[in-house]
């Protein structure tokens, strides 16, 4: 099987985010069946990326965090029905319940996201005013200790994506083993999977020789070397790892567990707990079960996932149990999604068209839509510009300019319409393609596609 056309759509959408690298691979059971590198690993030196460089997999973390609690279930060491206040100090009590293990396993404690995760890598990048010093997991409970006033709803009601829950669950794991969580992982998931590259320490990641620098790079178009939240963020997003790592973590989901987690355990994960804000998806239900996401239809088959962002890096694992295929992506930037990029190669993997893929062909029809219009003879000017899922029409003189949202209604290759909101009402839009010849309507005016950007 020819993967060209992803390696081309890799190198089109690096090219356009302007993402330093990114390493990928595609994995059927056991076997890598394709892996590249593209792109720089160390923009300064020059240094390629490889399917051996390693990044940080941020959130992908927490399903490794997921696998040593049930691990330490199977061996009777803990119940995920256990209240969290059985292993340290937590007086939280959403509604009046105790959060229990399995609500910080499927974000269901109650709580909303508190950022502390988000304000320390900003912290550490340099990207915010504020920053708290959350060092340890004492600091982190010391941080929570007000939060129980920002709870929403009871335990087990409602989707919050949690990291802080995801930090107090390494911390389960190490009251329960007797370890460090970072030793527990490797002792019981990384070395018996064979993962040698996969790592926590800052000192072990500098000295590897295949580290990708990390990079700010969503400023102005620069690419600012950085570095990882080390020591902080762990338990919740804190390993390093490479795709070829990454594919034997996945083949593992895929060959009954290796032997480090029994099928029954695995398949536990993977069963939805509560569905996530995400309605209407054009992937069917998406839903979170234990460290690991679910969209029920993708291409006709269960999608289990996670992506992961610090930042400075992101990424990305998918797999089809049905199918017996899996994809890693990983990146050392932030620029297109992870999650499109994997899609996009998964759909690959099953003989299927991956510009067919709703994202896909969205982004090709508002992209084709993109450009510099007038009206007749030139009376007008406007610019139409893609910003993410919507377009953006702007009209600009010498005193100012004047910038409308166009939310998409329905879209088509030949005709596409749009409403912008003006006092509370939806005004209409649309495009029309002929050929080369694209045609936009907003209210009375008739605009015709002169060129692109300036």
């Amino acid at each position: 099987m020819s993967f060209t056309k992803f390696e081309r759509f890799i190198l089109d959408k690096i090219t356009e985010t302007r993402l330093p690298g990114l390493s990928a691979a595609l994995i059927k059971g056991d076997e890598v069946i394709w892996a590249r590198g593209f792109g720089f690993r160390d923009l300064k030196n020059g240094l390629a990326a490889t399917p051996q460089t390693i990044y940080s997999i941020g959130s992908i973390t927490k399903s490794f965090t997921c696998i040593a609690i049930m691990q330490l279930a199977e061996a009777g060491k803990l119940k995920i029905d256990d209240p969290i206040d059985q292993y340290f100090p937590f007086d939280i009590q959403p509604g009046g319940e105790k959060v229990r293990i399995w609500h910080l396993m499927s974000h269901t404690s109650g709580l909303p996201a508190l950022a502390y995760a988000e304000n320390v890598i900003g912290g550490v990048i340099g990207s915010n005013e504020s920053w708290f010093p959350i060092a340890t997991y004492q600091d982190l409970l010391t941080f929570m200790q007000d939060a129980g006033d920002w709870a929403v709803t009871k335990p087990g009601q409602r989707w919050f994506y949690l990291n802080e829950g995801f930090a107090l669950l390494g911390r389960i794991i190490e009251v329960v083993s007797g370890i460090p969580y970072v030793d527990y992982v490797k002792q019981h998931i990384l070395t018996p999977l064979g993962m040698s590259r996969s790592l926590f320490a800052k000192k072990d990641v500098e000295a590897d020789p295949d580290a990708a620098i990390p990079y700010v790079n969503w400023v102005a178009g620069e690419r600012i070397p950085s570095t990882y939240a080390y020591g902080t963020i762990t338990a919740d997003g804190g390993l390093v790892s490479s795709v070829l790592d990454l594919a034997k973590y996945i083949s593992m989901y895929l060959v009954n567990g290796k032997h480090i987690l029994s099928a029954s355990a695995i398949a536990d994960m993977e069963t939805p707990r509560v569905q996530t804000p995400i309605k209407d998806s054009p992937f069917g239900t998406e839903s979170y079960g234990f460290g690991l996401n679910i969209k029920s239809n993708f291409l006709g088959h269960k999608l289990i996932s996670h992506g992961g962002s610090v930042g400075v890096s992101t990424a990305y694992i998918g797999f089809l149990p049905e199918k017996n295929v899996g994809v890693a992506i990983l990146t050392n930037g932030s620029g297109f999604a992870t999650g499109q990029f994997g899609m996009y190669g998964l759909a690959l993997a099953l003989g299927e068209d991956p510009d067919n893929l709703p994202f896909t062909r969205q982004v090709r029809i508002l992209s084709q839509l993109e450009g510099s219009y007038e009206t007749y003879k030139g009376t007008m000017k406007v610019q139409v510009k893609r910003s993410g899922d919507l377009l953006t029409m702007t009209e600009t003189d010498k005193h100012g300019s004047s910038t409308s949202i166009l939310i998409p209604d329905t879209l088509d290759e030949k005709h596409s319409t749009f409403y912008s909101l003006e006092s509370g009402a939806k005004k209409l839009a649309e495009f029309t393609v002929k050929g080369d010849k694209v045609d936009f309507i907003s209210e009375r005016y008739l605009f015709r596609k002169t060129g692109k950007l300036v």
